[in-house]
């Protein structure tokens, strides 16, 4: 959003205004304004010139963000949350019917929104978590369609929402039955979970799925590593439930991987 022209000898009206603005911005905008304001305030600008080009930056992120892009990532956020809330709390009689309703949500804002590659990630996650739901080959013609949603966003902005189309689009892959059926390959599951990867190593999802393609691929001691990496992820703010609920999923994974190590010592 940006800065209102602050008009002459009317301080009060352009502080309001700016004030306004402020708050219509995502909590994200306003912790990296926040941020800056308070280095600003500890750190002299003549004797450090580092500290006063991050606080530059971080102003002009802040301060050229457009309400447009500002709403966008609240429809990102809301459909986040509420893919979180289905997945995890809801019991699985209930998920069919809710995952479906989300999809139409999502459908009518990539109508409006097609050049957002991030609303189209989101599409195609909760397009190819509602097939795993349903399943059976009904489920397929979904996972096609989150397919395309996935490579249309990496066509728009591959590094979009640290480059969750690459992981999600890799997940398909090694998930999905192969030819004549679908379009699985572990080949190119194992490409795409790594692209991801380059662009987001720390992050949850990114490992989880690339130790969950090493699990299916029966080399659990790799894939092992890759979850004990995924469990130190550094936490998303806003994101609280889906966290916990991934971590739960690493978790038993470890746990089954554990197991059938254990199995194979013992011979």
């Amino acid at each position: 959003a940006r800065v209102p022209r602050r008009p002459r000898g009317d301080a009060r009206s352009w502080l309001s205004a700016v004030e306004e603005r402020f708050a219509r911005l995502p909590q994200p905008a306003r912790d990296l304004a926040e941020l800056a304001a308070i280095l600003g305030t500890r750190a002299p600008f003549e004797r450090d010139l580092r500290v006063m080009k991050v606080c530059v930056s971080l102003l002009a992120l802040f301060l050229y963000i457009s309400p447009a892009h500002a709403d966008d990532m609240a429809d990102v956020h809301h459909l986040q949350e509420r893919w979180a809330e289905i997945k995890y709390r809801l019991p699985p009689e209930e998920q069919e019917k809710a995952f479906a309703g989300l999809i139409r949500e999502a459908e009518s804002l990539a109508a409006t929104n097609g050049d957002n590659a991030a609303i189209l990630v989101w599409e195609g996650i909760i397009r190819s978590t509602y097939a795993g739901v349903k399943g059976g080959l009904g489920a397929l013609s979904e996972v096609k369609k989150a397919k395309q949603e996935f490579e249309r966003a990496i066509e728009i902005d591959p590094a979009a929402m640290n480059g969750s189309a690459y992981t999600s689009l890799g997940s398909l892959y090694y998930q999905v039955p192969g030819w004549p059926l679908g379009f699985g390959d572990d080949k190119k599951a194992r490409e795409m979970l790594e692209k991801g990867l380059e662009i987001n190593p720390r992050g949850i999802d990114s490992n989880f799925f690339y130790g969950d393609y090493l699990k299916s691929m029966k080399e659990y001691k790799a894939a092992l590593v890759v979850f004990e990496k995924a469990l130190q992820a550094p936490p998303r703010p806003g994101r609280e439930l889906a966290d916990e609920g991934r971590k739960h999923e690493i978790e038993t994974a470890i746990q089954e991987i554990k197991t059938k190590l254990a199995k194979e010592q013992r011979g």
